[in-house]
């Protein structure tokens, strides 16, 4: 039942929360604004909102428009050398979760020393701590899934193809903006994994052995959110009800990342997109979760769990630990998300050894939320079954 509760950030959650920026107690001067190597900020007026808040509460802003899918390290060493040459003492994160995980990398780095990978925990990482504060952050989150603007970490990948979390508890975002507003011109598709994204951060972290009755509130509530608003969501973007409610489970999720835990799922998926970069996060997560699931439920550690979980997502008469396969697969043909295939993202069964490897290596943390140890051999089991 024991858990931690650290939730320091300011958060304005609503429909046109974004016009009330420039009400709030800026936390600098002069903003990075830092967005993605993308159109869509720019072009569905979300930027340009943007900045006119910073400028009616007589900030200055220099704009950093290249964080890609999965951002890495050299894009955030960039970034923190923008920020330092122009006196940048505060970050605006105005994005999707790469746009706000590279922003506080960008943070951190801009006013410490070193190597971004000194101050990272696990993997080849320097676990040093950051001797001076990050800069604050401004979340303003743009899609529903990665509830970045909840948590304190950023997945960076760098030259190595690790893909970890730069963490750190002064990296809490001081204000996150949750406009749903800002999320209605998201493609389908990627409503579709930025939900189940959302999704799994619940879903892993009920199944763990860190899930307690902080983590099960929030999560509970997360995921029973995804499954009445997903389907919703993807077939109507401007379905606000809908954007809003997914909006709310993203950012529940990323609490729950605070109280509980990801588990091995999240590791096995950060190993596949980091020697795969085009593999948007979401779509990695979807392609596993079958039969990643499927693993534990065979296991019996928690079929109770799984029962719930299925009636959270609408199967109601739910029995067995198996029924949560059955309404995970519904909803994901609901969604459009189904017949993903790592084929088609250049995948090849040769390279499953060294991702689980990887996974093992790099994310130790995951691995030890789960009932029962899980092998490298599991790993690749897990990875065989899951690819087309």
């Amino acid at each position: 039942m024991a858990f931690m509760t650290y939730l320091p950030t300011l958060t304005l959650f609503g429909v046109g929360s974004l016009n009330n920026l420039h009400t709030q107690r800026i936390p600098g001067k002069k903003a990075l604004v830092v967005i993605s190597n993308g159109k869509s900020t720019k072009t569905n007026g979300s930027l340009d909102k943007t900045l006119e808040e910073l400028k009616t509460a007589e900030v200055e802003s220099v704009v950093f428009d290249k964080v890609q899918a999965n951002p890495t390290k050299v894009i955030v060493e960039e970034g923190a050398q923008i920020a330092r040459e122009n006196g940048c003492d505060f970050i605006v994160a105005l994005g999707g979760g790469s746009c706000i995980d590279a922003s506080k990398a960008i943070a951190l780095l801009t006013s410490n020393e070193g190597d971004l990978w000194d101050y990272v925990a696990t993997g080849s990482g320097g676990k040093k701590q950051a001797p001076n504060n990050p800069l604050p952050i401004i979340a303003i989150p743009t899609t529903a899934g990665t509830g970045s603007e909840a948590d304190p970490a950023g997945v960076i990948t760098n030259e190595k193809n690790e893909k970890l979390g730069v963490g750190d508890l002064r990296l809490f975002p001081a204000i996150a903006i949750i406009d749903p507003e800002l999320m209605k011109s998201v493609p389908p598709k990627f409503t579709a994994y930025q939900g189940f994204d959302a999704f799994f951060h619940s879903a892993e972290g009920y199944i763990g052995k860190r899930a307690n009755l902080m983590s099960d509130m929030v999560g509970e509530t997360a995921m029973k959110n995804v499954g009445k608003y997903l389907e919703r969501a993807v077939k109507d973007g401007s379905d606000m009800e809908a954007r809003e409610h997914m909006a709310f489970a993203s950012y529940l999720s990323g609490i729950e990342m605070v109280v509980g835990s990801t588990s091995s799922q999240h590791s096995l998926e950060h190993a596949l997109s980091a020697y795969h970069q085009d593999i948007p996060h979401g779509a990695g997560l979807i392609m596993l979760s079958k039969a990643y699931f499927t693993y534990w439920i065979n296991k019996h550690v928690c079929d109770e769990r799984f029962v719930k979980m299925a009636q959270l997502i609408g199967m109601e008469n739910a029995s067995k630990a198996e029924d949560f396969i059955v309404a995970l697969d519904k909803l994901m043909k609901a969604c459009g998300v189904s017949d993903l295939k790592m084929s088609d993202y250049g995948v090849v069964p040769d390279e499953f050894e060294k991702m689980a490897e990887n996974a093992i290596y790099t994310m130790p943390g995951q691995f030890a939320v789960g009932y029962t140890e899980m092998t490298k051999d599991d790993c690749v089991a897990i990875y065989k079954q899951a690819y087309v």
